[in-house]
């Protein structure tokens, strides 16, 4: 297995890195290949902009979709990006390991999805019949995704009725929004809570449940979402009324 572990902390001796240290360890044990992208210590630039397209005439409106696509197709984009696309290319599954900041990762990660899962790479494909691929296809379709987070509250306050929201709606932007749009399977995340007054023990055991969960990553089922091809949706691409009938919310998307 070929996995690339995407890592957005910008302390190198914190809680986090360590963790990674711990899984990246635990995958390269059992035979498997690992890359890396430390976001910081490379010094990730988050956000878009003409830079990213080194060819294009400064005069011209920049329409970023367009853009992306464009210099994609052509090997155009900045060499930071295509690096990135490399990795991708290359990998069988990816991890974002990252702290969870406002309910969301950190702006340097959210940066790397903006500039690297361009138009004509991670989605915005067509299939042979000319249908756009997502939601269970799409570029990166066949690639499986894994979140790795820290948050700094209780379990039970990102439970079904904590007050900072259920952890797996907190999460869907990226499990449905981004891994599934763009065809990577999402897996259950790992999530560790009150990681601010974590103990020397409470890492010992936090690492012991990593190293579990890299080893078992290679049949690790993967959240059951709808595919949009399978014929769920209508063509307003809205769930068919007689599945999950009246629900409405975001668990409803799971098949």
């Amino acid at each position: 297995m070929k996995t690339l572990w995407i890592f957005a902390h910008p302390e190198a001796r914190s809680l986090n890195a360590t963790l990674r240290d711990t899984g990246v360890a635990a995958l390269r044990e059992r035979g498997h290949e690992v890359r890396q992208s430390d976001l910081y210590a490379m010094g990730w630039k988050p956000v878009v902009d003409r830079a990213d397209f080194p060819t294009r005439d400064a005069q011209d409106r920049l329409l970023v979709g367009e853009a992306q696509e464009h210099a994609h197709h052509r090997g155009l984009l900045s060499p930071d990006v295509r690096t990135e696309q490399e990795k991708i290319t290359w990998a069988d599954t990816l991890v974002f390991h990252f702290p969870l900041w406002w309910l969301g990762p950190p702006a340097i990660l959210k940066g790397w999805f903006d500039r690297v899962l361009v138009q004509g790479f991670a989605f915005g494909v067509k299939d042979p019949h000319g249908r756009t691929r997502r939601y269970g296809d799409g570029g990166l379709a066949g690639k499986r995704a894994m979140v790795v987070t820290s948050v700094g509250a209780r379990s039970s306050s990102f439970g079904p009725r904590g007050i900072h929201g259920f952890v797996d709606d907190i999460l869907f932007p990226l499990h449905h929004g981004t891994f599934w749009y763009t065809g990577m399977a999402p897996l259950p995340p790992f999530v560790l809570y009150g990681a601010d007054r974590a103990s020397g023990a409470d890492a010992k055991e936090w690492q012991d449940q990593l190293r579990a969960r890299m080893e078992a990553l290679e049949t690790l089922a993967p959240l059951a979402y709808r595919h949009e091809a399978g014929g769920d949706y209508d063509a307003d691409l809205a769930l068919r009324a007689h599945l999950a009938p009246g629900r409405t919310g975001l668990d409803m998307h799971a098949a």
